[in-house]
């Protein structure tokens, strides 16, 4: 596992990459492509290595994938990309969900990395839990053990949509009768839910107005767009509950993904928190003790993937038996 180590976090619009040139180290030479102009996953990385990484050849890999992973094999949830990492040709390579690489940066995050949605601040040494709207909608954990830690990853996101008010109920129902049978949380915490809820709520309402993209929904001040962002952050803040309660997660619930730092001077006026500790009201002091914090630092999946290759480097966590690749 000799450096430098390509780190990657793999999502259905773009592919970030970037080097490590130590343990320990940050991630370098960081560069975002596009997905869709790219073949695969192979292909990406090719043209990282070549145009921005200088032509050199990595001693090992952690690369983050938006969607199941299972040993050497990944499968992009929201795009076309699949198969093994045995293309790459980097001996000591190793797969994780993005999301268990962006719950793996989370010991590493302070000061201006985050910012308080609400609660005391994050306790240390328990389990913590990540979750965010993007592409799609991602779930992981992070639980201590011994003197490391230990990522969990997750399809969370597809979890049955957490609805608690009529007008929430009557959306699913006008979205159901409009032709998509089951509607679950990814449907509407992510870039394109906006969407969809843009258009549920449009139902509901009796109204015609245009489609509209999750950028021209958070920028809007049209009244069924202000309307959206509200019930969509008040959805986010009882789906938070729910994940923190299923982890057990009292060190913290962290926000991620590429839709919140656009809103996140909206979220503290939103019923987020206040569904966050009402999810289930005979437990609301538990989960008012619960630390949650938007997460706003720079490419922390790749920090994570960083954080794991150290962690690996220093003996601490095998690579996965069911990997392709070759233990050091």
């Amino acid at each position: 596992m000799r450096p430098p180590w390509l780190v990657a976090d793999i999502g259905g619009t773009n592919a970030r990459f970037g080097l490590v040139t130590r343990p320990g180290g940050q991630p370098e030479a960081i560069a975002v492509l596009d997905v869709s102009q790219h073949l695969g996953l192979a292909d990406a990385v090719a043209a990282y290595l070549a145009e921005h990484a200088g032509g050199v050849r990595p001693g090992a890999a952690c690369l983050a994938i938006a969607g199941p992973v299972e040993g050497d094999r990944y499968r992009l949830t929201n795009a076309g990309w699949s198969g093994s990492v045995a293309e790459l040709g980097i001996s000591h390579t190793v797969l994780l969900n993005d999301f268990e690489a962006l719950a793996f940066s989370l010991p590493h995050l302070a000061g201006d990395d985050l910012v308080s949605l609400g609660g005391p601040p994050p306790a240390a040494g328990l389990p913590k839990a990540v979750l965010g709207p993007g592409t799609g909608l991602g779930v992981g954990g992070l639980v201590p053990y011994g003197t490391r830690w230990v990522p969990l990853p997750g399809e969370g996101g597809h979890v049955s949509v957490p609805v608690v008010s009529d007008l929430e109920i009557d959306v699913v129902r006008a979205l159901r009768a409009d032709g998509l049978p089951y509607v679950d949380a990814e449907h509407l915490l992510s870039g394109p839910g906006l969407s969809r809820l843009h258009r549920g709520l449009a139902l509901v309402r009796g109204v015609g107005p245009p489609a509209r993209t999750a950028s021209e929904i958070v920028t809007s001040e049209h009244p069924l767009c202000v309307e959206t962002v509200e019930v969509f952050l008040a959805l986010l803040g009882g789906f938070a509950g729910n994940v923190a309660l299923t982890l057990g997660a009292r060190g913290g619930v962290y926000l991620g993904g590429g839709v919140l730092p656009r809103i996140a001077g909206r979220i503290h006026a939103s019923a987020f928190r206040e569904r966050f500790e009402a999810s289930v009201p005979a437990l609301h002091g538990y989960l008012a003790s619960i630390a949650t914090s938007l997460i706003v630092a720079g490419q922390p999946a790749l920090a994570g993937a960083a954080a794991w290759l150290t962690q690996r480097s220093s003996g601490a966590v095998p690579m996965r038996e069911s990997s392709n690749v070759e233990p050091s």
